[in-house]
């Protein structure tokens, strides 16, 4: 079996933060940090309890389509970058909840 055919039956891949602040703070109303609500229907966010109560962690994980090779190299051909927002975001909103703002 070749490295793709792996990758694919895997699934999307998540990528996690954790926070030192509890969900509570970090989803007032069930909102989530601008960061990553800006991301669009297609990342999927969601919060859960950092292990050892340090926290909480922030999962988000792009659509299999928005993963898949088609999509990759067409962002890569506009310049856009899925994975990279994703992680952006997730900074961000880590950067905002600890600090209070995104720092440079």
């Amino acid at each position: 079996m070749d490295v793709p055919e792996r990758q694919a039956a895997a699934g999307p891949r998540p990528y996690v933060v954790t926070v030192g602040r509890p969900p509570a703070e970090l989803a007032p109303d069930g909102r989530l940090p601008e960061p990553l609500a800006s991301l669009g229907p297609g990342v999927t966010v969601t919060l859960r309890p950092a292990p050892g109560g340090r926290g909480t962690e922030l999962v988000a994980v792009l659509r299999r389509d928005e993963s898949s090779l088609f999509a990759r190299l067409s962002a890569r051909l506009t310049g856009e970058n899925r994975r990279e927002a994703v992680r952006t975001a997730l900074r961000q909103a880590k950067q905002l909840a600890e600090t209070g703002e995104v720092l440079r």
